[in-house]
């Protein structure tokens, strides 16, 4: 718990940072190309995550997140821990995503074995060369209910 507190903690430093700043252009929208990317990318780390291939899941995530687990055995042992809903999903559904003040989240909606409705909320950032990493992932309750 104290990992994905950590974790959290962390992508809502970057975020009060980033709420803090004007949003350039650039930022307040992003073409219908860029959120298929970043719905892709989100898709093959939950991929590589339910499939237990480590390295290649920490691959998706952004520098300050691989630099505070240090290696992907941490990561993936995180997750398992912390996010097993994102795991143990029986459907999942990628909601319309947002840029709130400079900040890209893509909302995930989860749906459990029990019909239980989560949503997961990823942030993410372009990086240089490496196109759309993970930042942050924060599990929520939702209101709808499943059928």
């Amino acid at each position: 718990m104290l990992r994905r507190a950590f974790l959290l903690g962390a992508s809502g430093l970057a975020l009060g940072a980033r709420l803090s700043r004007p949003a350039t252009a650039a930022e307040a929208s992003l073409s219908k190309a860029e959120w298929q990317a970043i719905r892709k990318v989100i898709g093959q780390q939950l991929a590589a995550l339910k499939a237990g291939n480590a390295d290649e899941a920490f691959s998706y995530a952004a520098p300050g997140i691989r630099a505070q687990f240090g290696d992907s055995r941490t990561f993936i042992a995180m997750v398992r821990q912390e996010y097993s809903p994102l795991l143990l999903a029986r459907y999942t559904e990628f909601l319309d995503g947002a840029v709130i003040d400079g900040v890209i989240v893509q909302p995930l909606r989860l749906i459990a074995p029990d019909n239980t409705v989560l949503v997961a909320l990823y942030t993410l950032e372009r990086q240089s060369g490496r196109g759309w990493r993970i930042t942050g992932c924060q599990i929520a309750p939702s209101t709808v209910q499943a059928a």
